[in-house]
Parts: C-alpha cells; sequence; structure tokens
C-alpha cells in the first residue's frame, strides 16, 4: 500500500466519528465556559490535554471544589489507558523516528488508536511509511474538529438550544468504541466490572467512584488474563 493511499484510507476510516467528536467537542465548550473558564483557557486545556473524557473529568471535579491532586490524579488515572494503547502500537510504529513517535503520542486520542489499531492488524503486510501515512490521515481530521468544535462549544455556547441534547455524544462515543473492542473473555470482564464497579461506587464525591472501578476493571482484566494463560499451560 502507497503511502498517499494509506493517508486517504485514514482520513475517510475516521470520517464516522465525525458524528459525535463535533456534538462531544460542542458540549466540552459549553461546560468548560460555564464552569468560568474564559476562552483562552478553554483552548489551552483543549490543545494541551486532548482528551475528552478527562477533559470533563476535570471540569466536573473543578465545580465541585474537589482539591487539585485529586484532580490531577483523576485525570491521570483516566488517561491511563494510552499507556496501553502505546504498548499496543509499539510492534507496528516502534521503527520510526523519535519525532515521528512524538507526533503519534500528541495525536494519539481514543478514536485514532482503535482505527489505528484495526487496520494494522487486519493489513500486517503495511510497511511503516504506509502505517504512518494512514495513521497522519485519522489525526487529519479528529482532533482539528475537536479544536473547532470546542472553540464553537467556548463561543456560541449559550446559544445552542437544550433540545439538541449534546451530552448525548459522550456515551455514544465510547460505547462506539468499546464494543468492536470486546474480542476476549479477559475485555468483557474488565467491561463488566468496570460497569459494576461505577454503579455501586456512584454514591461516592468527587468522582472517586469512577477511579476504584477503573482500578477494578483493570485487576479483574489482568486475573483473567493470567487464569487463562494458566489453563493453557496445564
Amino acid at each position: 500500500m502507497h503511502a498517499r493511499h494509506a493517508f486517504l484510507r485514514g482520513i475517510v476510516a475516521t470520517l464516522p466519528f465525525t458524528l459525535v467528536i463535533a456534538p462531544f467537542g460542542l458540549l466540552f465548550g459549553v461546560a468548560a465556559t460555564e464552569a468560568g473558564l474564559d476562552l483562552g483557557e478553554v483552548m489551552g486545556f483543549t490543545i494541551l490535554v486532548i482528551a475528552g473524557a478527562s477533559q470533563f473529568s476535570a471540569i466536573h471535579l473543578m465545580e465541585e471544589h474537589a482539591p487539585v491532586i485529586l484532580v490531577i490524579l483523576t485525570s491521570l488515572a483516566i488517561n491511563l489507558r494510552m499507556a496501553m494503547y502505546s504498548a499496543a502500537l509499539a510492534p507496528h510504529l516502534g521503527e520510526a523516528k523519535r519525532w515521528q513517535h512524538a507526533l503519534v503520542a500528541y495525536f494519539m486520542v481514543d478514536q485514532t488508536f482503535v482505527t489505528a489499531e484495526t487496520e494494522y492488524r487486519l493489513r500486517p503486510e503495511m510497511s511503516l511509511p504506509a502505517k504512518l501515512a494512514f495513521y497522519a490521515g485519522c489525526s487529519t481530521v479528529l482532533p482539528p474538529l475537536w479544536y473547532l468544535s470546542t472553540l464553537l462549544g467556548a463561543v456560541a455556547g449559550a446559544a445552542i438550544p437544550p433540545e439538541f441534547a449534546l451530552d448525548f455524544a459522550l456515551p455514544i462515543t465510547f460505547l462506539a468504541m468499546i464494543a468492536p473492542a470486546l474480542r476476549s473473555l479477559p475485555h468483557i470482564a474488565a467491561t463488566l466490572m468496570s460497569v459494576c464497579a461505577a454503579l455501586l461506587l456512584a454514591f461516592l464525591p468527587a468522582g472517586m467512584g469512577l477511579l476504584i472501578a477503573a482500578v477494578c476493571a483493570m485487576v479483574t482484566g489482568a486475573q483473567v488474563e493470567l487464569f487463562l494463560a494458566r489453563r493453557r499451560a496445564a
């Protein structure tokens, strides 16, 4: 696959996500301005962090006047999945140059990772330049749309009618990404544990329930994986 063809494939593959990224960004722009952030702070937040889930969590915790250390720890815990994403892409992009690694890391969001990892897995014959070009195509669509929609939400958020219900984008985005990834028993076990723990611990203040549920899910997935490995070795 030529690099140009791969680049165009990356653009096309991520187009469906625009249907949820746009309202997701609008919603963050609205939520951040309602929380008291000015336009510069909102855009600095979204460009530097570029991680919607942790951004929403941080805004929610700040509105509840949670301690700064809790805001930071919660955001880091939510973004720990990026380390797992990096490990999954390392066999495909590990030989790239350091500056390319830096760009891949910055533009790594959930949708980009899911799209790229799926493409690499289904097309193992792709060369490194083609893989990088495909990733660049994915990154050409989603991050700029996130920036633009956040800007529109921050500037014109007050004019968006509540009947538009922009908050639908958050759960739908993650459902669309998680469902295809449930390919093994450890994945399913971790997902079920995260859902049950989050619901049972919803009464905890300042998002602590979500933080504990994430840890429980990771431990559950790891234990199920270990159990299956021992069964195969027996």
